[in-house]
């Protein structure tokens, strides 16, 4: 199957897709562990203005295949050599056949482009599946395992982009204490 890469922003009729999944997606599973996590999901999807995911600064992409959107995500500035991966998703249908791998090594060679040196991001306790995809795509785990991953609630990886596989370059991004849910 062919699938479109397509760059464009949290705004285009196109991604809404992506972004009414990832809400639900978050609220169905972070249910028992937020009051009303729809209004919680709702509140993360809406947290950063679009602008940040355009460039020179961010990008947004969407996977199209067949005119359906079926995958996407997007970065935006952490610092001036780090680029913060979000709102990589892929469509339930499209899942475990490596779109959600395809999504984050073309954000990769977008933040390269765009002169990022490293990459950042987290993803919460209760998504498994997306912290062996950072794990198996070679980001290191920037958070102590010996804590109880809902004690961290949010789970943070770095990958430096010019020396892969190097580590000393992320110390920087390691927190002290878990990065814990908000009250």
């Amino acid at each position: 199957m062919t699938y479109e890469i397509i760059d464009t922003t949290p705004l285009d009729p196109i991604a809404q897709p992506l972004l009414d999944a990832l809400s639900l997606e978050y609220a169905t599973r972070y249910r028992e562990f937020r009051k009303d996590s729809a209004a919680s999901a709702t509140e993360e999807m809406l947290r950063y203005p679009p602008a940040l995911f355009a460039p020179p600064e961010g990008a947004f992409i969407v996977v199209v295949r067949e005119g359906r959107t079926v995958g996407g995500g997007a970065f935006k500035r952490y610092d001036a050599v780090t680029a913060e991966l979000k709102r990589i998703w892929t469509h339930a249908s499209e899942r475990r056949q490596g779109l959600a791998r395809r999504v984050v090594e073309e954000l990769e060679a977008r933040a390269l482009r765009q002169g990022y040196q490293r990459v950042y991001l987290t993803t919460g306790f209760r998504q498994p599946e997306a912290a062996g995809l950072y794990a198996s795509s070679g980001y290191e785990e920037l958070f102590d395992r010996a804590i109880a991953p809902e004690i961290h609630f949010r789970l943070p990886f770095g990958k430096d982009l010019l020396t892969p596989g190097a580590i000393d370059s992320l110390n920087d991004l390691r927190r002290a204490e878990p990065l814990g849910q908000k009250p």
